[in-house]
């Protein structure tokens, strides 16, 4: 039982650190040691059942490498940026992935709990798990179908802007088509002696 309280003492010493949780401790008469605690085992019941989990992977996915970067984008710090790079390219890299099979995924039991426990290892400077996957599989990847991938690119810019384009154009012809029949209506009224009033 001392190991317990000896394992709680050190915790709240490491969550003394946290200002904010003296405040929530103050507020709720509850030791803040508990109420982290407790707010874990609540996320983790969360995770395992799926409840609001996809949700809650996407925050943890853009959240701290978001701050990170941005972090590396200020201070100008060189060596840093690479890890969030690289973090960033592995995220799309299988964000992409995960569209084309997310009606598969649904069916993987505990999948969000994996999808966190991935975002977890590939994003913390720890573990830099995005940049084991660049070096090892995405990087050689990417470079053998580089021009593959700029020209599917080009592709989809020159198809993009045509249908634009084309939406523009048929948009013009509707308004205008519209307009010339409001306008040959409210003449074929004049000529008529008819004068319409609007309120």
């Amino acid at each position: 039982m001392s190991s317990i309280e000896d394992r709680l003492k050190q915790f709240r010493s490491k969550l003394d650190k946290v200002p904010v949780l003296q405040d929530v401790e103050d507020m709720v008469k509850i030791p803040k040691e508990y109420i982290v605690l407790g707010a874990g085992a609540v996320v983790f019941i969360l995770i395992f059942f799926g409840i609001g989990a996809g949700t809650l992977c996407s925050l943890v996915g853009f959240i701290y490498p978001a701050f990170k970067s941005f972090e590396v984008i200020e201070n100008r710090t060189r060596g840093d940026d690479t890890q969030w790079l690289i973090y960033w390219v592995v995220y799309s890299f299988f964000s992409i992935i995960e569209v084309f099979v997310d009606f598969l995924l649904y069916w993987i039991p505990f999948y969000y709990a994996f999808k966190l426990a991935f975002l977890l290892w590939a994003m913390l400077p720890q573990t830099k798990g995005a940049k084991f996957l660049y070096d090892s599989f995405l990087k050689d990847f990417l470079k053998k179908n580089e021009s593959k991938i700029d020209a599917a690119l080009n592709d989809a810019k020159k198809t993009a802007t045509n249908v634009a384009t084309e939406m523009v154009g048929a948009a013009s012809e509707v308004v205008g088509g519209v307009a010339s029949e409001i306008a040959a209506k409210n003449s074929a009224g004049q000529t008529n002696g008819e004068t319409k009033k609007f309120d």
